[in-house]
């Protein structure tokens, strides 16, 4: 497939895996303008491709994302035609369509953190599948701590950490390491330096490889939706993501080659 341009993000397809590597170590790849912008793009080409089965965000220069770009904001703010609440309401939302987009893609999303993750960058994190960490990697939401709100990226934040631990990291600007993490709930890997990063990411992309993308997207979709039903609408929304899926051709490749003891169709070698 014909994959977007982009500056700000350097892109790797192989084996249906796609990398995306924020590429602007200069400014801690912060979330700016540009690499939104390439992020959004490249996620609206690939949400609809089957034949991505997985995304992993990764930063360049060792460190993963720090979040908003501060000093754009700085020179904004400073600017005699300073941003008007409007403008600020505005670009909020357009952070909001950028993590739910994230956190929505049919395909399995992978995040390593190296160096750090902090507010933005944290909360973006938080919108993956899976989360691996450099040990030594450092997180915040440092958001209060300038004054600010993890905002956008507060819904995120507690659906992975959970409601207290949320609560509290976010009122506290508190800052943890890798092995932390883990304990928090954040990190779901550890590793010791890149090589070992890329080792549980490679196991990882193999399970995902044995997996029919179709299903994947299914099962992504209705864990997504579950937190919104009730117990009557929950048995009724798993009945037809059930039945959609008993009734697909994935399906019937799957359960044929069970029975025939081979590979399914799908499946990819990494």
């Amino acid at each position: 497939m014909a994959l977007p341009p982009t500056t700000a993000i350097d892109l790797e397809l192989r084996s249906g895996w796609l990398t995306m590597w924020f590429n602007q170590p200069e400014n801690r790849n912060a979330l700016s303008t540009e690499l939104t912008a390439d992020l959004m793009a490249v996620l609206d080409a690939v949400r609809d491709d089957r034949a991505v089965r997985g995304i992993t965000l990764r930063g360049r220069g060792g460190i993963f994302c720090a979040g908003a770009d501060l000093k754009a904001f700085n020179s904004g703010h400073r600017s005699v035609d300073g941003p008007s609440r409007q403008d600020v309401i505005e670009q909020s939302k357009r952070g909001a369509v950028m993590f739910e987009a994230v956190n929505t893609m049919p395909q399995v999303t992978i995040a390593i953190i190296e160096g750090a993750a902090m507010a933005g960058g944290f909360g973006l994190a938080c919108c993956c599948d899976v989360v691996i960490c450099e040990a030594g990697a450092k997180f915040a939401m440092t958001e209060t701590a300038i004054g600010l709100s993890p905002a956008q990226i507060s819904p995120f934040v507690i659906q992975k950490l959970g409601y207290a631990t949320g609560r509290r990291l976010m009122l506290t600007a508190a800052r943890f390491e890798g092995r932390e993490a883990m304990d928090l709930g954040f990190a779901d890997f550890i590793g010791e330096g890149a090589a070992a990063l890329e080792a549980i990411e490679l196991q990882i992309r193999k399970a995902v490889l044995r997996c029919a993308p179709g299903a994947v997207a299914d099962t992504k979709a209705l864990i997504l939706a579950l937190p919104r039903l009730n117990r009557t609408t929950t048995v009724d929304a798993a009945a037809e993501n059930f039945a959609n899926r008993m009734l697909s051709d994935e399906a019937r490749e799957g359960v044929a080659s069970f029975v025939e003891k081979r590979k399914p169709s799908w499946v990819v070698e990494p």
